[in-house]
């Protein structure tokens, strides 16, 4: 299991060496498979085994499936849910799960080698190029030489889990939220109403904040995220919880309508009881400058925003390995809805009154 299915296709399922010669045709020779299923990246082996190559991105594809052993390759910028999800079935089955990654500053990778490392029942093990002897001392200076950063000189080839992940937006934000304090317990205050930031999804995950503004304090008080769902879910999920609500917050195309009824999600939102307020319609950097500029006054309940909180700390740039440069668009993966969500939160916030309402901007039609 690589982060996407992309990557297990193009690193594993078609990866060639150095000769030219694809690696999955060395380990798996045709003598000892049965069958091969080429979209499904599936092998069926002579002695009814299968291995498949699959990505975190669509852990839930994996429903029937019943491992008996799991690799998770790069497991630092996969989706931490995969490793819950799979868990239970690799227990029931007496099975087993290998975790092999660079560190990516201290998110769900650090969390579980640090478990590791307490725990009888695990093996650990980290390597650093003195270790392994793959690179020497020469070309560490040479990397140095050509730009590469210390940061992440130490984090590729020194394992360490100081430095946030390279390239991240938020992530020494989040590091110095950690620091400070302010991953915590943050309970619900009933004296305050509770606002939410939403993401919404089309074929992919739905997204949900809900926060307090206490004071100066931007209290991040819970978290839920679902996919394949409608609006009715959602309004239960809002029913359910225990809060005072305020202004509920959605992106823009909430208004776009539907060419086979006619009608917008915002009207459809509305008939289930959710009254949306549109946030701000900014270029997505300047939404990303203000969820920069809220973080400072961020306190996270630890629990119930787990996920939410390694969302941020893994939201980041593309790299161009081509050009070896850092693209100014993000990363498309499983921390993006959170962090979209976050971002429309922080647009919607009037940082100057500490108070949460809108922002209003006339030109785009939000008032």
């Amino acid at each position: 299991m690589l982060p996407t299915a992309t990557q297990a296709r193009k690193v594993v399922w078609d990866g060639i060496d150095k000769a030219g010669r694809r690696i999955i045709d060395q380990v798996f020779p045709p003598e000892i498979r049965r069958a091969t299923n080429q979209n499904e990246m599936r092998i069926e082996l002579v002695n009814g085994s299968i291995w498949q190559a699959v990505g975190s991105d669509n852990f839930n594809a994996l429903v029937g499936a019943n491992p008996v052993g799991v690799v998770f390759s790069e497991y630092s910028v996969a989706d931490p849910r995969a490793w819950d999800y799979i868990r239970p079935i690799l227990i029931e089955n007496g099975g087993w799960a290998i975790f092999i990654y660079t560190s990516r500053g201290k998110n769900h990778g650090y969390e579980l080698l640090k478990m590791a490392q307490d725990n009888p029942d695990w093996y650990c093990q980290t390597l650093t190029v003195r270790d392994t002897g793959v690179l020497t001392d020469d070309d560490i200076t040479a990397e140095r030489k050509s730009g590469m950063s210390e940061a992440m000189i130490q984090q590729e080839y020194y394992c360490s889990f100081e430095s946030a992940l390279e390239g991240a937006y938020y992530g020494a934000l989040m590091d110095s939220a950690g620091q400070d304090g302010r991953i915590t317990s943050v309970p619900y205050d009933p004296s305050a109403q509770v606002v939410t930031a939403w993401d919404l999804g089309m074929g992919d995950s739905t997204v949900i904040w809900f926060a307090q503004v206490v004071g100066k304090e931007i209290r991040i008080i819970d978290y839920y995220e679902s996919s394949g769902e409608g609006f009715a879910h959602y309004a239960k999920v809002l029913s359910s919880k225990p809060y005072a609500y305020g202004d509920h917050w959605a992106p823009h195309d909430i208004q776009v309508r539907e060419l086979g009824t006619g009608r917008s999600r915002l009207e459809v939102a509305g008939n289930h009881g959710i009254k949306f307020r549109v946030a701000p319609n900014l270029a997505i950097e300047d939404g990303i400058e203000a969820a920069r500029v809220m973080l400072p006054r961020c306190w996270f309940d630890a629990k119930k925003c787990d996920y939410g909180v390694e969302a941020l700390k893994s939201y980041r740039k593309s790299y161009n390995d081509k050009m070896k440069t850092w693209s100014m668009s993000p990363v498309h993966d499983w921390s993006s809805h959170a962090a979209d969500a976050f971002r429309y939160l922080a647009v919607s916030v009037d940082r100057h009154s500490g108070a949460m309402k809108p922002i209003k901007y006339p030109s785009l039609g939000i008032i």
